[in-house]
């Protein structure tokens, strides 16, 4: 893995667990959630995880319920990932509404619209 940062081969695994780990909460605010990725600091001390729930569409609402649950189960992800990952001192985790699939989602709507208003 030349050419990698430590810090983006750690974001990958830290994905990875944190994905096993969602598994076992049992928090209905979680249930259907995803990571979709992790983004960490240089220095491994902050994570900015993104999530979202898989095949629904969300409103601010249930945006809002959903990282609530994220950032209650926050400090026992933080522990448990570090240990599985054998860090020192485990990233501070940060959650963050991925809004990417939604933006892509929008963007092909308005490409098949252009497409049915020239034919």
């Amino acid at each position: 893995m030349e050419g990698y940062k430590r810090s983006d081969r750690v974001a990958s695994r830290m994905r990875e667990e944190l994905t096993l780990l969602l598994r076992a909460l049992h928090d209905p605010r979680l249930a259907g959630a995803v990571i979709t990725r992790v983004e960490l600091t240089d220095d491994l001390s902050f994570a900015r995880v993104f999530v979202r729930q898989e095949l629904i569409a969300m409103d601010e609402a249930s945006t809002k319920k959903l990282l609530r649950g994220f950032d209650a189960a926050a400090s026992r992800l933080r522990q448990q990932t570090g240990k599985a990952l054998g860090l020192r001192h485990a990233p501070e985790l940060r959650f963050v509404f991925d809004s990417g699939q939604d933006a892509a989602m929008r963007v092909e709507e308005i490409l098949r619209e252009i497409a049915k208003e020239k034919s």
